[in-house]
């Protein structure tokens, strides 16, 4: 079976249970379709998942190939590959959708997170910044002394002022709350990295919560709950 899929997120609502109200974020899983199968010499076997038929920009002419070589007659906008289960219960052109999850499965998810351009330390890493009194306004945003005595250089990886976002971020055992079949829909706990309409890779965990027993709240004879 496909061990992943390739899904929107729509944005972030809550859910209200009986005895909470939950954070989810509204994911569309789907649908996709198999692009092609791979065999890798360590009998891994993965499956090229596309999603969207909105054509990109600059597509080059080797993709263009590609998909015409396995008989994909669009140019998807976002291609990623997932692990896969038994590849000959597949084949190209398969259709991928939200019914390969089940309601309170553990899933990873892959993002890119929203990009925030050129930031300061303050922004960036969190520092506290200098004095705001004794005259010395000028450093109230300031990253303060970067060098050091010994060995007399920047030390490699020091927290500075640069780029912000931007990155994949991998969060895991993510819960999979509500699942809504008929449009593709996947209601998950938390947050997710990105933007809204941006595209995420979801990869099954294998792994399932048990939903909690209600109490009510009764005593025994002892006094215990």
């Amino acid at each position: 079976m496909i061990k992943g899929l390739l899904a929107k997120k729509i944005g972030m609502t809550r859910i209200y249970n009986e005895n909470e109200v939950i954070p989810v974020t509204v994911a569309q899983a789907g649908p996709c379709k198999i692009i092609e199968i791979r065999n890798y010499e360590d009998k891994k076997y993965s499956a090229q998942l596309g999603i969207g038929t909105k054509k990109r920009r600059n597509t080059s002419k080797s993709l263009i190939g590609h998909l015409k070589k396995n008989n994909i007659p669009f140019v998807p906008k976002v291609i990623k590959e997932v692990p896969i289960e038994k590849p000959e219960e597949h084949k190209v052109g398969d259709e991928i959708n939200s019914s390969i999850f089940s309601v309170n499965e553990l899933i990873n998810v892959q993002g890119i997170t929203k990009g925030r351009g050129f930031s300061g330390v303050v922004k960036r890493w969190d520092f506290g910044g200098g004095p705001r009194t004794h005259g010395q306004s000028d450093r109230l945003r300031h990253p303060g002394a970067i060098g050091s005595q010994r060995p007399q250089r920047v030390i490699k990886g020091m927290k500075m002022a640069g780029h912000y976002g931007s990155e994949t971020v991998t969060i895991k055992n993510l819960q999979i709350v509500r699942i809504d079949q008929e449009k593709n829909l996947l209601f998950i706990k938390g947050s997710v990295p990105g933007a809204n309409n941006s595209i995420f890779t979801i990869t099954k965990t294998g792994r399932i919560i048990k939903p909690k027993e209600v109490t009510t709240g009764k005593k025994d004879k002892k006094g215990k709950k």
